[in-house]
């Protein structure tokens, strides 16, 4: 298993951010290209990907895409594509953070190490949340509809057994943006609603109607037991 694999063309920031995760003991395996990157993770296991956009021929956003239908390991986007639009792009796609370039070393660790604390360190006492035919598995960290499994990102996973453990509880926007990205978080509100909505096309049969993760108008949501 490697902790972390870099896909980034720019040869001098590859390996300027490989070199500081293995300082910090991280194992790291880094590739140039999307495709490169796509075949590393059908033949290894990864707990985090760091994924450039830009890349040459495959780019980042098809990369992310691809990944998305097969593997729920965190992703975080690095880019020197900014503004709302290719965050809301990235997000939409299964990415879990995006950060834009230049970004400081250390601030991008702390990311990682954030990433990986919560997708991998969490301890659980349940190990599985129910509803209907709805499950999570917290053990496995995976999460079933009618038997089959549902591929998310780890914060749609966070999200979603966030809402199952607070059942019928109007939990605030606020609230949860900070306890599943954190109050240091460079992330936006409205990247809560992206995730949300996300959630709905996964689990409900209507996502423009939903019933099991409702609109709280002036608080935020709640996950109603079906």
């Amino acid at each position: 298993m490697v902790d972390i694999l870099i896909i980034e063309d720019n040869v001098e920031l590859a390996t300027l951010i490989s070199d500081f995760l293995l300082n910090e003991g991280y194992s790291v395996f880094v590739t140039s290209s999307g495709e490169e990157g796509l075949l590393y993770l059908e033949e290894n296991t990864v707990k985090l990907l760091l994924l450039d956009i830009m890349l040459p021929e495959l780019d980042g956003f098809s990369v992310c895409r691809t990944i998305r239908e097969k593997h729920n390991l965190p992703i975080i986007i690095m880019s020197a594509r900014n503004g709302d639009d290719n965050k809301i792009i990235g997000l939409e796609l299964g990415a879990d953070d995006y950060m834009e370039k230049p970004f400081t070393v250390n601030l991008l660790t702390a990311k990682v190490k954030s990433h990986l604390r919560r997708s991998y360190d969490m301890v659980e006492n349940k190990q599985l949340l129910s509803d209907g035919d709805l499950t999570i598995n917290r053990a496995s960290m995976t999460v079933y509809l009618k038997d089959e499994p549902i591929v998310m990102t780890s914060k749609e996973y966070e999200l979603l057994v966030l809402l199952m453990e607070n059942k019928g509880k109007a939990l605030r926007k606020e609230w949860l943006f900070e306890t599943i990205w954190g109050v240091d978080s460079f992330s936006e509100l409205s990247t809560l609603t992206v995730h949300i909505n996300k959630l709905r096309e996964k689990i409900e049969n209507n996502p423009k109607q939903p019933k099991r993760i409702v609109t709280v108008w002036g608080v935020g949501y709640k996950y109603e037991a079906v």
